[in-house]
């Protein structure tokens, strides 16, 4: 394997965002509660090009957007993949996934990346249950790439790991599993206790595995571990200011408001007809991402890294505020 990587060696392949008709090709159990679907653009055309951690909206109802990662093949243009766990407890979305069948039409919007594979000579990966589908498209290609790269995945029981057993045959020297109920949790102090020189850290997966990684990866270089959350982070209020009533200028628009504390800049501008484009309203997805031209945000966001949200040029305007009394946003 290759020591060093060229920058260019991982693809930055992203086409622009679009709103696309698609229809279920097909729907397959992976695991337990887990299935996945694969897509196809319903007028047959080809779909927009992606790289590995992009996701996709899809529209299950009036009032139902979901966010999925990509989790097939980016050279194939043809069709799409996601793998979706039922989640009983949850708002619905992902037993409407389940009850997909082919031949049933979807709504999508897409693609959209905020957990981009950078170049590295090596990385580590590692997975919680679903959050193995950002990962797959991201292992293929760091073999394309030349990279070295190690997995660890873990779950609850081996039947609920979707693509385990493909995984593990496929890398056996390279995938790591720990089912829980067989070998307990993830060693992450083995794993991430002496920081690697030239090694990106991406993992996905539930909460307390995000926070358990981000308090082992204290000692890694800065930007070493990337992350992608399925739900908002816990925001620390003594980090953030107090909500107050804010001006805020549309620059683009022309258009300036007074936005109470009790709304959200989204809403704001939702109401006064802006041409705005949101979907989870968490600030995990980054669909609503907005250039920043004058003030300071105050991120409540769980997208942006802490370098982006240092830099106050984007702003996830459905959950974020401001610490100024003022903000100019390009839109």
């Amino acid at each position: 394997m290759s020591e060093t990587l060229s920058m260019d060696s991982v693809r930055e392949a992203d086409g622009p965002e679009q709103d696309l008709d698609l229809v279920v090709e097909q729907v397959e159990t992976v695991a337990d509660e887990v299935v996945a679907v694969t897509l196809r653009r319903a007028d047959g055309e080809a779909l927009p090009a992606w790289s590995p951690g992009a996701h996709l909206d899809v529209r299950l109802g009036p009032d139902i957007v979901r966010q999925y990662s990509l989790c097939g093949n980016p050279d194939d243009r043809d069709r799409w993949r996601i793998a979706v766990l039922r989640e009983v407890n949850g708002r619905g979305g992902s037993e409407r996934v389940h009850a997909l069948r082919s031949g049933d039409a979807v709504a999508g919007r897409g693609p959209r990346n905020n957990f981009k594979l950078d170049p590295a000579p090596r990385y580590l990966f590692i997975a919680g249950g679903i959050g193995i589908t950002p990962i797959l498209a991201m292992i293929t290609e760091a073999e394309r790439a030349g990279a070295r790269w190690q997995l660890l995945y873990g779950g609850r029981t081996r039947s609920s790991m979707a693509f385990r057993e493909e995984l593990s045959l496929e890398y056996p020297d390279r995938v790591t599993t720990h089912p829980e109920d067989e070998s307990g949790l993830l060693d992450l102090r083995e794993a991430l206790g002496t920081p690697i020189v030239d090694t990106l850290v991406y993992c996905c997966g539930p909460e307390p595995l995000l926070a358990a990684v981000e308090a082992a990866c204290v000692p890694w270089p800065e930007n070493a571990l990337r992350i992608e959350r399925f739900t908002p982070k816990v925001i620390d209020p003594d980090v953030t200011s107090a909500d107050t009533a804010i001006e805020v200028e549309f620059r683009a628009s022309g258009i300036t408001l007074r936005v109470a504390a009790c709304s959200s800049i989204l809403s704001a501008a939702e109401e006064a007809g802006l041409p705005v484009v949101s979907s989870c309203q968490e600030g995990i997805c980054g669909t609503c991402e907005t250039a920043v031209v004058e003030g300071e945000p105050d991120h409540r966001d769980s997208v942006l890294s802490p370098a982006e949200q240092a830099s106050g040029e984007v702003m996830m305007i459905c959950c974020s505020w401001a610490k100024s009394s003022r903000l100019v946003l390009d839109l």
